[in-house]
């Protein structure tokens, strides 16, 4: 078995993938300021708002929820390997010791 060195150095591929994914974080970073910029002189009403932040809280208690699930799953045992022949599985004699 292979030992693992922490100070190993990144392949040419990795370092492609990262590259490409600062660009796109780049990217996303330039438009989204354009976009909101351009929009300097539109108005939102108070219905707008309470949406805005309505849609805020409603997606972070999504979020945050879905991830307790999936922790807790996690933690419980939900997430082992899932095996078909559960009912099938024979379980030893009681007279053997094991």
């Amino acid at each position: 078995m292979r030992e693992q060195n922490p100070s190993r150095t990144i392949n040419f591929g990795q370092a492609i993938v990262l590259i490409v994914l600062f660009a796109m974080l780049l990217f996303a970073i330039v438009w989204s300021m354009m976009a909101w910029t351009s929009a300097e002189n539109a108005e939102m009403s108070i219905h707008g708002w309470i949406a805005l932040a309505l849609g805020t809280v409603f997606s972070l208690v999504i979020g945050c929820g879905l991830m307790a699930l999936m922790f807790y799953s996690n933690r419980s045992g939900y997430d082992d390997t899932a095996n078909t022949d559960w009912r099938s599985e024979k379980k030893p004699p009681d007279d053997e010791v094991g």
